[in-house]
């Protein structure tokens, strides 16, 4: 051990006495492992993106939205007739149940604007009608209180379960549970609250989903009898050819614009299992196409396969990365042993002192490997400290999430460590073969 020591410290001084050559030798290794860093650090955080978008919009899960089309008359004296269509409603979703055999679950939406009032406060926020497999679907969990019993569901019971940022508005110091909330004109009961659900901004923008917390959550049954069912309404307004209506839940504000038909807003599907999620959209898709006499006023998506498909160009991207930061690993690898047989030859007759005065072949290669180890150490060092500030300027200038964990952080140090091994030894077993009386006359 002190024989080790000893050819260390004379290691230190080697390099110590050519400092800045030692700093642009590690210069290679320096870029090399921060490009590994940061991609490990990219490649985490997308993966930690991914589990969260997945955890929101569930797996196996397929996505139908009603599309509301902006029709335009070319000629007000013609008329111009189009095929009807019944929208996306309930009885989409029997017909579906009925006949494809893959779904598990299905879970209906209506979004109906509200004013929210309770004691002389005033928001406005969106009254969701679901069944229970909505929660399961998407992953909500209740904080307190319960879901709908079936009652509830077959006969459109007032009661409504609140989401976190609603009992934060409205119940921010007492519990909600049993109290009454007025959506609209209708008073509702509440039974529970959602826990809360962490989502970034981007996340639900990027999903096109909606921020669960800021919703109020009624059965299907209550938003279609105690708010509004638009079925009810579309044949009078397909007579009439109105492109103009009211509606009672904006202050009687007239708006311009198409009509909504369709009884539902949202439809997910879960089917029991992916291998079959590809096909099972393909034949919703076809059973709509034909029940909505091929017009197209509705969209399927499915979320998870969108969602590996940008995981995948993530990967590409790091296997890119990774290519690089390989790249400069070898080159700055090269650089060590480079600059280490250069060193041989400039300390030939150091050497030969050394071995005139009792070193043996073992002394001389363990010094120059020590000293091309503690090259690539340097570099690995100053690499990991620009790796994780790389990582942290890619979060906030470019806003790519990324974690940079341990395991990555000792991977680049050992892997700095092994290059400088490797090509620090054929140097050093050149200097532990020269002859000491050749190297002792040597100029």
């Amino acid at each position: 051990m002190q024989r080790l020591l000893f050819n260390f410290g004379i290691a230190l001084d080697a390099v110590f006495m050519n400092q800045m050559r030692a700093f642009l030798t590690a210069l290679g290794i320096l870029f090399g492992v921060a490009a590994v860093i940061a991609m490990l650090a990219i490649g985490a955080g997308a993966q930690q993106e991914l589990l969260a978008q997945m955890k929101l919009v569930g797996t196996n899960n397929i996505v139908i939205k009603s599309i509301i089309e902006n029709e335009k008359e070319e000629d007000s004296d013609k008329e111009v007739k189009k095929p009807y269509s019944p929208g996306l409603s309930l009885t989409d979703i029997a017909n579906m149940v009925a006949v494809i055999p893959t779904i598990e679950k299905v879970s209906p939406e209506i979004v109906q604007p509200v004013s929210v009032v309770r004691k002389g406060k005033l928001k406005r926020a969106k009254c969701v009608g679901v069944e229970n497999a909505f929660f399961e679907l998407n992953n909500l969990e209740l904080a307190s209180g319960s879901k709908f019993q079936e009652t509830h569901l077959l006969n459109g019971a007032p009661v409504c379960i609140i989401g976190k940022n609603i009992q934060s508005q409205f119940f921010s110091s007492e519990n909600p549970i049993g109290k009454q909330i007025k959506c609209g004109t209708t008073w509702l009961h509440i039974i529970g609250v959602l826990d809360k659900r962490m989502a970034s901004s981007q996340s639900l923008t990027s999903l096109g989903i909606r921020d669960y917390n800021s919703d109020i959550y009624v059965p299907v049954q209550t938003s279609l009898i105690r708010f509004k069912n638009r079925t009810l309404l579309t044949g009078k307004m397909l007579e009439n050819k109105q492109t103009r209506f009211i509606n009672s839940d904006d202050n009687n504000k007239k708006n311009t614009g198409p009509i909504n038909y369709h009884q539902l807003d949202r439809l997910v599907i879960r089917v029991k299992d992916s291998d079959y999620l590809q096909s099972t959209a393909d034949v919703v898709a076809r059973m709509l196409n034909r029940r909505h006499w091929e017009v197209i006023d509705y969209e399927v998506a499915v979320p998870e396969l969108l969602l590996k498909q940008q995981q995948r160009t993530q990967d590409l991207f790091n296997y890119v990365l990774g290519a690089i930061a390989g790249i400069s690993l070898l080159v700055g690898g090269i650089g060590i042993m480079n600059i280490m047989l250069a060193s041989v030859l400039e300390r030939i007759k150091e050497i030969g002192l050394r071995r005139s005065l009792g070193a043996t072949q073992t002394d001389i290669t363990l010094q120059f490997v020590f000293e091309a180890v503690f090259i690539s150490l340097l570099g690995g060092v100053l690499g990991i400290a620009v790796g994780i500030l790389m990582a942290n300027m890619v979060t906030k200038l470019a806003d790519i999430p990324t974690v940079v964990s341990l395991w990555s952080v000792l991977l680049s140090f050992g892997v700095s460590a092994t290059i400088g091994l490797l090509f620090g030894i054929i140097p050093a077993q050149r200097a532990a073969k020269l002859d000491p009386i050749t190297a002792l006359r040597n100029d």
